[in-house]
Order: C-alpha cells, then structure tokens, then sequence
C-alpha cells in the first residue's frame, strides 16, 4: 500500500429523499484512478440515484461530491465542463434514433469543440472496431439490436475520452443472449485502466472484473471490500441474504 493512490470519486455524507423516502442516507465513498467499483443490492437500494447523482443528474439534499476535486454539490460549479470528464451508459441506451451510428458518437465531441469533424470520424471508427461493430458506422440506429445498440452507447461516451466511466444497469433491458457482448466490452474497458463505477445485478461479471463490489440497502452501503470478501464471506446478515437469492436464481 506504498503507493500513493489517487481519489478521483469522493462522496461524503450525501443525503438523498424524495417526499417521505429517504432514498440515500449518510453515504460516504471514494473511488481511486483505474478503480472498478460495482455496486450491488435489490431494487430500490438506492444504488441508481447514487450514480445519477455523480454527474448531477439528481442533486444530494446534504453532503459532499467531488469529482477531479471538482465539488460537483456547489452551485457555482460548472457542471457541463465536469461532465465533459464523465461518461455514462444509461439502462435504456440514449441515443438519437433518426441519426446514424457514426453520427451519435461524433456529435458531442465536434460540438463541444474537443475535435474536429476528421477527428472525430477517426476516433468514432477506432471506437467500433473496439466494441466490435465496425461496419455499423453509416447505418441507422433504428436498426440495430439493443445489444448493438448498448455497445453505441459506450463509444459514444468513450468518444469524449471520459476519465470515469458511469454505467446504470447497462444489461438489464437486453435480451439474455446479447448480454455477453456487452459485458466483454465493459471487462475491456476495465482491463485498459479506466475507473469504473457500475450498478449492475449480473454477479458473476462483477465477480470478474470489480476491484471492490459495494452492497446498497436501504439507501445505505451495508458492506463494502473486494470480490472474494462479499462474495465468499460477506459479513452483513442483508447481503448474505440478498447473495442467496441472486446466486441461486
């Protein structure tokens, strides 16, 4: 542990209700450079709205985010230019339907000025050939299956050469059969260095690839530590239940 880790997630104390349902309560986190952390736990947990509000899609009620050591929870912040540094797959995809594959993963990087159009173009071709899809670049997305579409989904964020990857249950609206291709992307990814933080319910694939799986209940973390601790001797009586269920479904 000599070495000098670098923070580039850190949460603390974020607080989160809607109405009467206190949805995240007291959590507190930190992810490291070229960590994978995966978050597990039932429905409801609270997981989702931790990693919506990690780019500001929700916003805490109390407590600290801090991404780059930007304080993404202060106002005066500016959000768009910290999102540039974050991407993120969502459980449905996002992607503009009446475009082209080619053009969904060139849009935002021309747009925001952070390439050209070649540049853009050749990155975009880069980024198919790694999620396996290069001959999809000129079809329409309307075309494409939902795991082809999932795996647009990563270019396109991977297209703004993001320093952290968000991915919100990125397999759990697509068909059994397709889920391989995409979590062969995603341990690729994690393989390449990238940090990493994923809400996800396919435990074997967490199993795999997280450095440290984190369990939400409750809106609280109930227990966190490495795949082999959680998955082999979890200590909180919830998560040995939850793991029960799951592993034997």
């Amino acid at each position: 542990m000599s070495e000098e880790k670098q923070v580039k997630v850190h949460v603390d104390k974020v607080n989160k209700s809607y109405g009467d349902n206190h949805v995240l309560r007291d959590i507190s986190l930190d992810v490291n450079q070229n960590e994978v952390v995966v978050m597990i736990g039932p429905s409801g947990s609270g997981k989702s709205t931790f990693l919506r509000m990690l780019n500001q899609l929700e916003k805490p009620d109390s407590g600290v985010i801090q991404v780059d050591k930007y304080d993404i929870s202060d106002p005066k912040t500016d959000i768009n230019k910290v999102r540039e540094n974050i991407g993120m797959v969502f459980q449905n995809f996002n992607l503009f339907n009446n475009y082209t594959v080619l053009e969904n993963i060139t849009l935002a990087p021309v747009q925001l000025g952070k390439m050209s159009k070649e540049e853009a173009k050749k990155k975009a071709h880069e980024l198919l050939e790694m999620v396996g899809l290069p001959d999809k670049a000129d079809v329409s997305v309307n075309s494409l299956s939902g795991g082809q579409k999932q795996r647009i989904a990563i270019a396109r964020a991977l297209a703004m050469n993001p320093d952290v990857m968000l991915f919100d249950e990125p397999t759990s609206a697509l068909d059994p059969e397709v889920v391989g291709d995409v979590l062969d992307v995603m341990k690729n990814l994690a393989q390449s260095g990238m940090t990493m933080i994923i809400v996800t319910h396919e435990m074997g694939f967490a199993k795999q690839v997280a450095d440290r799986v984190v369990f939400f209940e409750s809106g609280k973390i109930q227990e966190s530590g490495s795949p082999e601790q959680i998955f082999n001797a979890p200590k909180n009586a919830r998560l040995q239940s939850f793991l029960s269920k799951v592993m034997e479904a």
